[in-house]
């Protein structure tokens, strides 16, 4: 088995643990990000409702599909990433332009085979978004109806066709940018730690030693590399999320931009970073534990295929 392909599989595992650790809180950015102005609330007060309205296991609308979802995302990301850098890097440290690069390639792959994924999960994370209040109609609660991952395939079908499943493919592309900054990020701040522990072991009499950087030190810079790529993008996941949903509101969105300039004008600038709160730590969450989950799986798959 090559190397691209361990980095696949450990990359699609990482991601299933770090998405059902952390999806709550993607559901919750994911519908903060769909309400209009008016329609929104509190990060507090949406949980009771939800609960209330379908129970705890209402937060984990769309899992079903997250997971499948991340699994081909960080797969298809972490094959075409290792075997780009592969190619690029030739035994050197990555250059910035080289990491932006790789990042761009494997961005592009990803978001084009995954994006129907995401459709199916963004529509089933907001299906029930419109539906009676329980305090309004206690009972709507017992009959709310959620669709499986098979009924939204066909009802999206049946509704839009199938060039549906690449809504919001505009800004998705756009957001190839978001794991772009992140992996440069991530690789510099990773460059520049090797080489200063290389540094402080050579100046104490080691010669020839090279640092080797353990699980929490992946854990806390992919953290801090997603937490910088999320903050910088979010305005385009609202967007993306709109259109992926089928919102109302997106439909007149003549382009990502557009979508951004109506937002603003309608909405206010605290309309581009609805469920940041939540998107933040959510990301910055799944990031630690997907870059220490896919290093500690990788080195663990490859040990097993060797011996």
């Amino acid at each position: 088995m090559s190397d691209s392909v361990i980095h696949a599989v450990a990359g699609g595992a990482a991601g299933i643990v770090a998405m059902s650790c952390t999806y709550p809180l993607i559901f919750l950015s994911t519908r903060a990000a769909v309400e209009t102005k008016n329609e929104s609330k509190e990060v507090y007060q949406a949980v009771v409702d939800i609960i209330k309205r379908e129970g705890a296991f209402g937060l984990y609308s769309g899992l079903g599909s997250s997971l499948w979802g991340v699994a081909v995302t960080n797969g298809v990301y972490y094959y075409f990433y290792e075997r780009s850098r592969g190619i690029i890097q030739k035994g050197k440290a990555l250059s910035t332009a080289e990491s932006i690069l790789i990042g761009v390639i494997a961005g592009s792959a990803t978001t084009i085979i995954s994006n129907p994924i995401w459709v199916v999960q963004t529509s089933q994370a907001v299906q029930t978004l419109n539906q009676a209040e329980p305090s309004l109609d206690p009972s709507r609660a017992k009959s709310t109806k959620k669709l499986s991952i098979l009924e939204t395939i066909q009802t999206i079908l049946a509704k839009d066709g199938m060039g549906a499943f690449w809504r919001g493919i505009g800004p998705a592309l756009v957001l190839v940018i978001n794991p772009v900054l992140q992996y440069t990020v991530f690789e510099q701040l990773k460059n520049y730690l090797v080489a200063a522990r290389t540094a402080k072991l050579r100046a104490a009499g080691a010669a020839a030693a090279v640092a080797v950087l353990n699980d929490l030190d992946f854990f806390f810079l992919g953290a801090l590399s997603k937490l910088v790529a999320t903050a910088s993008t979010y305005p385009y996941i609202v967007v993306k999320s709109r259109l992926q949903a089928g919102h109302p509101h997106a439909l007149k969105y003549k382009s990502s931009l557009d979508g951004l300039l109506t937002i603003l004008k309608e909405e206010g600038i605290e309309g581009l970073y609805k469920g940041i709160g939540s998107k933040l730590v959510q990301s910055v969450l799944t990031a630690a534990i997907l870059f220490a989950g896919q290093r500690r799986i990788y080195e663990l798959t490859k040990k097993a295929i060797s011996t």
